[in-house]
């Protein structure tokens, strides 16, 4: 697979004020594990390999054991390797990934108001859309994982 073109050389500004999106998430009250693990799980169900490669990295960075990576896929059967907030998180981030399909309907909003507050539901929600934008410049484009460059 090659790139199709480099977006971030062809639209600076554009890509900046994506950064700009990230910089705010990053600086949330949200746990930078929690927010990577949904960045992983939004990158799953999309489907984006340079993304996927990314966040797992930076996920073992962190100090988040194979173990639970291996499962952020099938989250809910990983017991107590998903603490309540995690498991919320990740249920969030899949009915608003696939919003054409589930319509974020009132019991995943009731779900994750469990256990965040309105400014942390929010701010959860502009990662889950951000990281959804970012899945599709990089598939879109075929940006390559890091993986992949090192073969």
């Amino acid at each position: 697979m090659s790139k199709r073109l480099d977006y971030t050389q062809i639209a600076p500004a554009g890509v900046k004020a994506l950064g700009g999106v990230y910089g705010y998430v990053m600086q949330s009250d949200l746990s930078p594990v929690l927010v990577d693990l949904v960045y992983l799980r939004v990158s799953q169900i999309n489907n984006c390999a340079y993304c996927l490669d990314m966040h797992t990295r930076d996920l073992l960075q962190k100090g988040v054991k194979v173990d639970k990576l291996a499962l952020v896929q099938a989250w809910s059967e990983g017991g107590q390797l998903f603490d309540e907030r995690e498991r919320a998180a990740l249920a969030w981030a899949e009915s608003v990934t696939l919003v054409a399909q589930t319509g974020v309907p009132d019991v995943a909003y009731e779900a994750a108001r469990a256990v965040f507050n309105e400014r942390e539901l929010v701010d959860l929600t502009i990662a889950i859309s951000l990281m959804n934008s970012y899945n599709r410049m990089a598939i879109s484009f075929r940006n390559t994982p890091q993986a992949a460059m090192e073969t």
